[in-house]
């Protein structure tokens, strides 16, 4: 199992960012890139993080497969902290605090997500201005911790990263 999810973790996330370094993307780019997709990812608006992210990586000239690609990956913390924003907005506004879980919010999604949305649409609002609060921070950190680790990683053609598939590794030297 442990050398599944390491194969797993090589092939979609370590491979593809080792070859969008050898295209000439500079590890600063790459890691801002990174950096705002996984933030973005955590916005408490269900269902346009991916066209955020393409709209900030046009506007910003940044890499849109590696913008996606962390934010896809990431999606995972919209869920864990929709609840957390959502309730630090009601706290940061003075609003009453919602009684919900997340298994509550996710049955009213699950029975009707317009209907949902326009219950908790004002809550909706608060908590994107926490996210807002939160994002640029979140980002710069996230940034200065992954251009360290990708300006570490070796740049050069994919020969020189390890790249090459098996038939290159495996040619006979004439």
């Amino acid at each position: 199992m442990k050398d599944r999810i390491a194969d797993l973790l090589r092939r979609r996330v370590a491979r593809p960012v080792m070859e969008q370094l050898s295209q000439g993307i500079t590890p600063s780019r790459l890691a801002l890139s990174l950096a705002i997709g996984v933030v973005l990812s955590s916005m408490p608006m269900l269902g346009f993080t991916g066209a955020i992210c393409v709209a900030v990586a046009y506007a910003l000239r940044l890499n849109q497969p590696a913008i996606l690609a962390a934010n896809y990956a990431a999606t995972p913390l919209q869920v864990v902290l929709l609840v957390p924003f959502l309730r630090a907005g009601s706290w940061l506004f003075g609003a009453p605090p919602l009684a919900l879980s997340f298994a509550e919010l996710k049955a009213e999604i699950d029975a009707g997500f317009l209907a949902a949305m326009a219950k908790y649409w004002d809550a909706s609002l608060r908590a994107m201005v926490v996210f807002a609060l939160v994002a640029p921070v979140a980002v710069g950190i996230l940034y200065a911790v992954l251009v360290r680790v990708l300006s570490r990683l070796p740049l050069g053609s994919p020969a020189a990263v390890g790249l090459e598939g098996p038939a290159a590794s495996e040619a006979p030297a004439e």
